[in-house]
């Protein structure tokens, strides 16, 4: 049953989601004038409020309380610009990628494959797959940053990771996949951990501490690999 305070609860929901994409005009505010660590804790923000809106919406009942609004839309966009968007564009305005048009078509080229991504209806899988690199390019970006990697590598890697987004390879959703929830409980929040101090440590670098929580994405990216390498087999034999 409907009432007029479960639709209250719903809208506020679909508030919460929708309040992603001002924290994320908020980052790009904050990197263009220069601050790129209240700039990645801002995304920090976002991808907190991404982690923790499907839990909420789910027990609002927000798809039956107001079946007129399209939450999971309102998310593909807000995970747009909080996931792909705005760290490219800070990535291309902190000199982090090759200078003039070079970076520019480099830049261009997450988001496109990310605008692909995002529309394939396939996108997600119901045994909790992503198909295609996940657009987790915030990470991405903020490896950069922490690693001080040159320009040309990180070009080399935006490039090659935009390829994947359109390979047919399985990757784990971490907080749904049941393959990937021990790694996710165990190992995620030290690494979530670490990941912030590093942040807040920003524009200070600790490379030891930067380049120990990379066990995190090889885990993430070992396990994705493993399981579609198994299903692989499987559908073969």
């Amino acid at each position: 049953m409907t009432t007029s305070s479960s639709r209250i609860t719903a809208w506020a929901v679909h508030a919460y989601t929708a309040s992603g994409a001002a924290v994320a005009f908020l980052a790009l505010a904050a990197s263009n004038a220069g601050d790129i660590r209240t700039a990645f804790l801002l995304l920090w923000v976002a991808m907190a409020i991404d982690c923790s809106d499907g839990t909420m919406a789910r027990a609002a009942r927000v798809k039956e309380v107001v079946p007129e609004f399209d939450g999971a839309r309102l998310d593909d966009i807000v995970d747009y610009l909080t996931y792909t968007f705005v760290p490219i564009a800070m990535a291309y305005g902190a000199g982090l990628l090759p200078a003039g048009a070079a970076g520019l078509v480099i830049g261009s080229l997450p988001l496109l494959a990310s605008a692909y991504g995002f529309c394939r209806t396939d996108a997600k899988t119901d045994d909790h797959f992503f198909l295609g690199f996940p657009s987790y390019w915030n990470i991405v970006v903020l490896y950069f940053v922490l690693l001080d990697t040159p320009p040309l590598f990180n070009a080399v890697v935006l490039t090659t990771l935009a390829a994947l987004v359109f390979a047919p390879i399985r990757y784990a959703y971490p907080s749904r996949n049941p393959a990937g929830r021990w790694g996710t409980f165990t190992l995620g929040p030290v690494w979530a951990a670490l990941i912030f101090y590093l942040v807040l440590e920003l524009p200070a670098l600790n490379p030891t501490l930067a380049w120990a929580s990379l066990y995190f994405p090889v885990y993430y990216f070992g396990l994705s690999l493993y399981l579609d390498l198994g299903r692989r087999r499987s559908l073969a034999a």
